[in-house]
């Protein structure tokens, strides 16, 4: 756990002892005060409470044999072993930033048929799907019951173990094969939306981790194009790559900064689309509109 101090927010976290990496917390986003008390009740609840009884997080384990399971509370961290399934733990979330420790705008949630990656924009009521697992899970008939994230210390392989609901029907998913060690592996759903596995390569001195697998990339599966705030809110990117900035009177050179012009007021005289060729929005490869408008262009 991190140690608490007077001049920090304290959260309840845990991280691989001499490894220093930040795996889990309990209280993201809600942090105690410094006379905050940690207690095991006599029913067996684990509760983090402030100094004036208001309870900031708790296991909810009164009267059940397992006392807590951090793995039933994961953030944006998957561990070897750890699992997400419906009726339980079934969504990692994104931290906000480095230095904003509240749940931020991705998601990856467990649908009946595989893992999906989701953006919450500001400006839209509903999470918008930027990536779905495809090619991860293979099964016709059900929905899946359990996904587990294994490594295998002999073939050094790592992927997801998985179990359909009611039925016999399991399997497993090579994700990748990190050289001489991939026990000490974890999932992080980042910052930036994106997924990266981390291995802990025990032959190199003193220790090193090492990103050995990421989902968007160009020598993986994915393009980075298919990252929603990947040239800024309204940039162009083509082959992974930030190309340019589309504005009225033309396209011009690419900026993180690229965002469409707010509108001042509602007036339909202040108000007007302008005509964008050849470009294909990332949420059009796993999201249906509703209806089709048409809009006059002139």
């Amino acid at each position: 756990m991190s140690p608490p101090t007077a001049q920090t927010p304290h959260f309840t976290e845990c991280y691989y002892v001499f490894l220093f990496r930040w795996v889990w917390e309990a209280n993201r986003g809600n942090p105690v005060d410094e006379n905050a008390t940690f207690s095991l009740g006599v029913d067996g609840n684990l509760v983090w409470a402030n100094d004036d009884g208001r309870i900031v997080w708790q296991t909810n384990t009164s009267n059940k044999g397992v006392v807590a399971l951090s793995l039933d509370h994961p953030t944006d961290t998957l561990l070897v072993d750890q699992y997400l399934k419906p009726n339980g733990p079934s969504k990692l979330a994104s931290r906000l930033s480095e230095k904003e420790n509240v749940d931020g705008p991705y998601s990856l949630i467990l649908e009946p048929k595989g893992l999906a990656l989701y953006y919450k924009s500001e400006i839209s009521p509903m999470p918008i799907k930027y990536w779905f697992s495809s090619s991860w899970f293979s099964f016709e008939k059900g929905s899946l019951e359990n996904v587990t994230l294994k490594s295998d210390p002999e073939s050094f392989e790592f992927g997801f173990d998985f179990f359909v609901a009611n039925s016999t029907t399991s399997g497993s998913s090579i994700i990748g094969r990190p050289v001489k060690n991939s026990t000490l592996t974890y999932l992080r759903l980042g910052i930036d939306g994106n997924i990266r596995f981390y291995t802990y390569f025990l032959d190199v001195q003193d220790g090193v981790w090492k990103v050995t697998y990421t989902l968007f990339d160009r020598d993986f599966d994915e393009s980075e194009c298919q990252l929603p705030k990947r040239c800024g809110k309204f940039g162009l990117c083509e082959d992974n790559q930030c190309v340019g900035c589309p504005l009225e009177n033309g396209i011009l050179s690419s900026s993180n900064n690229c965002s469409a012009k707010p509108v001042v007021v509602c007036k339909a005289s202040e108000f007007h689309y302008y005509k964008i060729e050849g470009v294909e929005h990332y949420m059009s490869k796993y999201t249906v509109g509703d209806r089709v408008s048409k809009v006059n262009w002139s």
